[in-house]
Parts: structure tokens; C-alpha cells; sequence
């Protein structure tokens, strides 16, 4: 099962979430970020439908797999 990392950072003179390399919006407080993150966390391990899925890979092939909707990530919030 994947892990999804959800992180509370400094930015743009202000607070955001990190999930890899990628920032959510600005927050003016670290309260405000953290709760975001924590809703974004819990959202992402909501099952949903299955269904089936389609995507390119990096040396650009094409695959379908099927995606079931109970296949969550696990998630944590830090900072």
C-alpha cells in the first residue's frame, strides 16, 4: 500500500502543505496550512468506485489497469 506524506512548510511568507515536490496554496497561519493538510489527508483515503483507468508512462506507452476504489494510500500529516 502506498504511503502519501502530506507536510506543514514555511512558503511565500506564509504556510502551505508539501506532498513531494508539490506546494498546496499559501496560508497566512501554520493553523490554518495544518488543518488543510489534515483535510486533504483524510479525503485521500475515502474509497471511491472502481474503475477503469488509462495512462501514458514516461517512455511514453500506453497501459489500462483497474482501479479499485478501496485501494487508499495511507496518509500522515507532519509539522
Amino acid at each position: 500500500m502506498a504511503n502519501v506524506h502530506y507536510r506543514v512548510v514555511e512558503h511565500e511568507g506564509g504556510w502551505a502543505y508539501k506532498v513531494g515536490d508539490v506546494f498546496s496554496e499559501r496560508y497566512a497561519t501554520h493553523d490554518e496550512a495544518r488543518e488543510a493538510a489534515e483535510r486533504a489527508a483524510a479525503g485521500q483515503m475515502l474509497p471511491g468506485a472502481t474503475e477503469d483507468i488509462e495512462f501514458q508512462d514516461e517512455a511514453g506507452d500506453w497501459h489500462e489497469e483497474v482501479s479499485l476504489g478501496r485501494d487508499r494510500p495511507e496518509t500522515d500529516v507532519t509539522g
